[in-house]
């Protein structure tokens, strides 16, 4: 009787945890967030919020290319960096890491060297904006830390550029 009573109990459990989700059937036409947002709102923290990092990442762009040796930005990565200022500077919450790489040609120490005038290139820039120096830290990894791994110009010219990674300031 005890094996009895325990499947039961079982049965009851997984019965209401299933009544729990209303999408246990496979309908998607049910709304998880019990109308809480509004239209034309986004769901925090998805790409269409525009407060977040993944708005950030895909719709404003982390990351600037550069070209072979150069450091200086070109038109397409100034455009970049200006959306990130402008970002930055709406979202001041925020603290950014600024990456600088380099592809695998050329020596460590010169690839270190390029990737940290890169990062710096694109720090000047957001600081030129107004976003607060203090915001803002560079890293060079060189070619250390490659996108692509071949030894073709679609490869190189992947892991030339820097990446602006973002961070909550915790500390308030």
């Amino acid at each position: 009787m005890k094996h009895w009573t325990k499947a039961a109990l079982l049965m009851a459990g997984l019965a209401l945890a299933a009544c729990n989700d209303p999408g246990y059937l496979g309908s998607d036409n049910y709304n998880t967030n019990d109308g809480a947002l509004g239209a034309g709102e986004a769901e925090a923290g998805s790409v269409d919020d525009p407060t977040s990092v993944a708005h950030f990442q895909e719709v404003i762009g982390d990351r600037v290319l550069f070209e072979v040796d150069q450091s200086t930005l070109n038109e397409q990565g100034r455009l970049v960096v200006l959306a990130q200022a402008n970002w930055l500077l709406a979202n001041g919450e925020y603290t950014t890491v600024i990456e600088g790489h380099a592809d695998e040609q050329g020596t460590r120490e010169y690839n270190l060297a390029l990737g940290a005038r890169r990062a710096s290139a694109v720090r000047e820039l957001l600081v030129a904006q107004g976003v607060a120096d203090s915001r803002i830290r560079t890293v060079s990894y060189g070619k250390e830390r490659p996108l692509e791994v071949c030894s073709e110009e679609s490869c190189y010219a992947k892991n030339r550029r820097s990446v602006t990674v973002l961070t909550a300031d915790v500390t308030g």
